[in-house]
């Protein structure tokens, strides 16, 4: 049976700064669609994959316009449960050389944060569904969501779904009174591929690296992440794999980039690429999550699956939006070496 993904949690209506300039220097704003696991379905649907995306949303012309971007990436929103409230919304600029991006949150009372369990019928959802992903963005919005994440994965691996989390830890976020580390460790229970930052790992499930503070510093010691990964899989039982993703911040626009993956028997290294002038990393992540399901799917080894990730996630750098809009052909070429950007005719 092919693959068919099933992605869960809150799309925004996102606006941005033009090209790097500061939020409200100019009177305009560029207005699209993006949120965590929304960008994963994207991404899934532009290798050829099935793909649906989950969410609920207000029944209003700005949620419709968002499902209709999404079924125009070829991606099944029939799923999506319509209901009074509001769209969350965030604003966002692109950082340059030392000045950092930023992001400011306006989504409290949306309405997946008020939505509860028994909202998304889920055996309907996951109906012919082989993988179920969520982010621990979802969690993080509303004591209801929380629950509702809870009870997804909790169905989706009752209906024999394989399951990824991306810890994706946000700081901005849990303010409704529990915290990552009361929340994410229940949801993991039912994940067998976690994928994560160093961040991720210490906030989301209290297992740290002393050397996480490299990261900021523009390097990282690749020899601490196998032993991450091997307690987290300690600790919890069920997980078959775990991705780490290793950025190096030389600056807003210059990041080195790659990955890790411990499957329990081998501890897999990437390619590193240098990614020197960085468009928008804003759904980087989330880039990286959608080719490691494509790969894990697809390829014949984690090794090929990694290299395939983080390939995928290179090129989203240079694409404006949350979006990776790009191929697998495209992604693929850049596996094998073809990272000149010289004009393809």
């Amino acid at each position: 049976m092919s693959a068919r993904i099933v992605t869960f949690g809150e799309i925004m209506l996102r606006l941005k700064s033009p090209g790097f300039e500061r939020l409200f220097q100019s009177p305009t704003l560029e207005a699209t669609f993006g949120g965590g696991e929304a960008n994963v379905a994207v991404s899934c649907a532009n290798y050829g994959m099935d793909a649906s995306f989950v969410t609920v949303l207000p029944d209003n012309d700005v949620a419709r316009a968002c499902a209709r971007e999404l079924r125009g990436f070829g991606v099944d929103t029939r799923d999506i449960v319509y209901t009074a409230g509001r769209m969350g919304i965030y604003f966002v600029e692109s950082g340059a050389v030392q000045r950092p991006s930023k992001v400011i949150y306006d989504r409290a009372g949306s309405a997946i944060a008020e939505a509860r369990p028994g909202d998304v019928d889920w055996k309907k959802a996951f109906a012919g569904a082989t993988w179920f992903h969520i982010t621990g963005i979802t969690p993080a919005i509303s004591d209801g969501a929380r629950l509702l994440a809870i009870e997804s994965v909790k169905a989706a691996k009752e209906l024999g779904l394989t399951v990824s989390c991306d810890l994706n830890y946000r700081k901005n976020l849990w303010k409704y009174g529990k915290t990552a580390s009361e929340v994410m460790p229940e949801i993991v229970k039912y994940v067998d591929v976690v994928i994560a930052n160093e961040e991720d790992v210490q906030k989301a499930l209290g297992i740290s690296a002393e050397s996480a503070a490299s990261v900021e510093e523009g390097k990282i010691d690749t020899s601490v992440y196998e032993s991450i990964a091997k307690a987290v899989m300690k600790a919890y039982p069920n997980v078959s794999r775990v991705a780490i993703t290793l950025r190096e911040s030389k600056s807003a626009s210059h990041n080195d980039w790659s990955a890790c993956l411990y499957n329990g028997r081998e501890f897999l290294l990437s390619r590193k690429y240098q990614i020197t002038h960085i468009v928008d990393r804003v759904g980087g992540g989330d880039s990286f999550s959608g080719g490691l399901i494509y790969g894990l799917n697809t390829c014949s080894d984690d090794q090929s699956a990694l290299e395939f990730a983080v390939a995928a996630s290179c090129l989203k750098h240079s694409i404006p939006g949350d979006y990776n809009r790009v191929s697998v052909k495209e992604v693929e070429a850049l596996m094998k070496g073809s990272g000149s950007g010289r004009v393809q005719r």
